[in-house]
């Protein structure tokens, strides 16, 4: 999984005003290409999930299919497919971070039931 930073490289003569893009557009590639790959097989499974909904998808060996659409439309899919990432790579940490207090919970739990 690979982010290209100059995606939003806009085509206008209008100042970029949209705070996010212009963060992702300072960063180094190595630092996008760092945390797209950090994503967890799962994230990027419902990501695809999710971008193959919104855009649709049919059986390639029946169907030839072409999809067309303007640079805003595009942006925002992508933009769409970035916060669910990211969402879902908050949400993955909140797991883990349940997983390991319940995990010492109940260490602590039966260390205490030994004790008495």
């Amino acid at each position: 999984m690979e982010f290209n930073f100059d995606f939003f490289a806009s085509e206008t003569e209008e100042p970029q005003t949209n705070t996010l893009i212009q963060y992702l557009q300072q960063q180094h590639p190595e630092t996008l290409a760092w945390v797209a790959q950090s994503a967890s097989s799962e994230i990027k499974d419902i990501i695809n999930q999710n971008v193959q909904g919104l855009v649709g998808m049919l059986p390639s060996e029946d169907f030839h299919v072409q999809i067309t659409t303007d640079r805003d439309d595009l942006a925002n899919l992508l933009a769409s497919a970035m916060m669910t990432g990211y969402f879902l790579g908050q949400m993955e940490q909140r797991k883990n971070l349940d997983n390991t207090l319940s995990l010492s919970e109940s260490l602590k739990a039966k260390k205490k039931n030994k004790e008495h």
